[in-house]
């Protein structure tokens, strides 16, 4: 979804309304303006965003909207289609793949050439040259766009998240794969 096929935020939308057009939001108030990340700068998905606002004293409700259109046209930018990782991998392009997913999720399900999170030793991603190509994969592609997006916050120039995740990729480039 492009920030042209959305439809505007607006101040009296709730913020279920947002979420389900701008998944991202959340991650992007918390991020600049430490809101919906703990119990004490939560909000409720029946609040609207001018509510959220003014809940935690931010005035200017114009510019988290422009804020969270901004976010929204990054996290689109760090997103890349199945078909395109699958490419990646198929040219033997130079990359570090990661699947998110926990193991037990994993199972059968693994996509070929696909590295697994090493959950022991999660501290060596953050070890890898800035350059690095990183392409993170999950279930749905939500937790794979927060990582790409924890990456990017931390200096990483090349990191993407597949779109729609395992899901997508099981639909759009391997049917075999079971699930």
């Amino acid at each position: 979804m492009t920030t042209q096929s959305a439809p505007p935020i607006r101040p009296d939308q709730t913020m279920a309304e947002i979420l389900g057009n701008y998944p991202s939001a959340k991650r992007a108030l918390f991020q600049r303006y430490h809101v919906g990340g703990c119990s004490s700068c939560a909000f409720q998905m029946t609040d609207t965003l001018e509510q959220v606002c003014r809940d935690h004293n931010i005035l200017d409700v114009p510019a988290v909207v422009e804020h969270l259109l901004r976010s929204h046209e990054v996290d689109l930018r760090m997103q890349v289609e199945p078909e395109q990782a699958k490419a990646w991998l198929e040219a033997g392009e130079k990359m570090v793949f990661l699947d998110l997913r926990h193991p037990s999720q994993v199972g059968a399900a693994r996509i070929a050439g696909v590295e697994p999170l090493d959950f022991a030793n999660q501290a060596k991603y953050m070890e890898l040259p800035k350059d690095t190509r990183i392409v993170f994969v999950c279930q749905s592609g939500m937790a794979s766009l927060d990582a790409a997006a924890y990456f990017a916050g931390h200096g990483y120039s090349q990191v993407y998240s597949v779109r729609g995740g395992v899901d997508a990729w099981r639909e759009r480039v391997d049917p075999a794969l079971p699930s």
